[in-house]
């Protein structure tokens, strides 16, 4: 993988039901149209992405009841918009461009009563089952180009 060193390494979870639907979370807070997406978040210093992966889905929404069907390869780079930029540096924030993500699809082999939105810091304050194919219109517009790779990446699974 290159290592893109001005990006934050991030994992990303696409959580496919057995009905091949996916989860989408709703991010706590916010108000604007697009403001569903999927759980994603920072991979601690040597911590292998897979791991890193199963541990934020399960900060998240609660789920450990999981199975592995893939994953990207290389990095699915996105940028931050210069707003974000500014106010992360304003929060004392490590500077970055963007994230640069490697996604991870698995099976959820649970019960929709596992998911809780409340176990960690709350990310989400909703959650929903959808198609694979709603995730790009859902998502807010800097990271579109992104969610296209990783749909496109993921659709098998949906079948």
């Amino acid at each position: 993988m290159a290592d893109h060193p001005t990006y934050r390494p991030n994992v990303g979870v696409v959580l496919f039901n057995q009905s091949g639907q996916v989860w989408f979370g709703h991010r706590a807070g916010l108000t604007t149209e697009h403001a569903w997406q999927f759980p994603q978040g920072g991979v601690d210093k040597g911590e292998d992405l897979e791991a890193a992966a199963r541990r934020e889905l399960e900060e998240e929404t609660g789920v450990t009841s999981i199975e592995l069907l893939g994953r990207t390869d290389g990095w699915i780079l996105y940028d931050f918009p210069e707003a974000l930029k500014a106010q992360h540096e304003r929060d004392g924030r490590k500077p970055f461009d963007g994230q640069k993500q490697v996604w991870f699809a698995f099976r959820f082999t649970g019960d929709d009563a596992e998911i809780a939105l409340d176990r960690h810091e709350i990310e989400f304050d909703a959650w929903r089952w959808g198609d694979l194919s709603e995730a790009c219109d859902l998502i807010i517009p800097f990271k579109r180009a992104a969610y296209e790779q990783v749909v496109a990446a993921f659709a098998a699974y949906a079948a």
